[in-house]
């Protein structure tokens, strides 16, 4: 399996990523990594139980992204959990977007299973979910700590910087 490592101001996190269910996710996810885009990038955004007073479904995740300065690649095919077998669960990997096929950079990590985030949940109002593509191996702590951090509404203030993403060797 193929995975890869995001070194944060918070610690470190490392994740599976799921290639064989979510090919194109994983593809635009690691030329990010291997271009070094994420380096210098920033977890930006903590979802909590208590910053959504306007959701009637809530969730938790945080969402990082590319550094601010980093040239970003075409938006790609959204892979739905429908397709891929994959569920938004506590750990999972997954790409943010607003429309479907828009996403680009922008990933979260589910903190507690969220099945509202799959195909046919209803967090976002078009029923298409999100694009699941991988798995936290370690690290949840640092993921919890970033969501605990500091924050204005679901802003984090101030992120926490992702100093460095690698991608690591396969694993049988």
């Amino acid at each position: 399996m193929l995975r890869a490592r995001l070194e944060t101001e918070a610690g470190v996190i490392e994740v599976g990523l799921d290639a064989r269910a979510a090919p194109v996710t994983v593809h635009n996810f690691l030329r990010y990594v291997s271009g070094g885009h994420y380096d210098g990038g920033r977890f930006h955004r903590t979802v909590t139980p208590d910053n959504q007073p306007d959701d009637r479904v809530r969730i938790e995740v945080i969402q990082g992204g590319a550094a601010p300065e980093a040239p970003g690649f075409p938006p790609i095919a959204l892979e739905r959990t429908s397709t891929t077998g994959l569920r938004h669960r506590n750990g999972t990997i997954s790409m943010a977007r607003a429309a479907p096929d828009s996403a680009t950079s922008d990933f979260f990590i589910c903190i507690g299973d969220q099945p509202e985030l799959d195909f046919g949940g209803k967090r976002n109002p078009d029923g298409q979910g999100f694009a699941a593509f991988g798995q936290v191996s370690t690290g949840m702590d640092v993921v919890r700590r970033i969501q605990r951090a500091p924050a204005a509404g679901q802003r984090l203030t101030p992120p926490v910087r992702i100093l460095r993403a690698r991608v690591l060797e396969d694993t049988p």
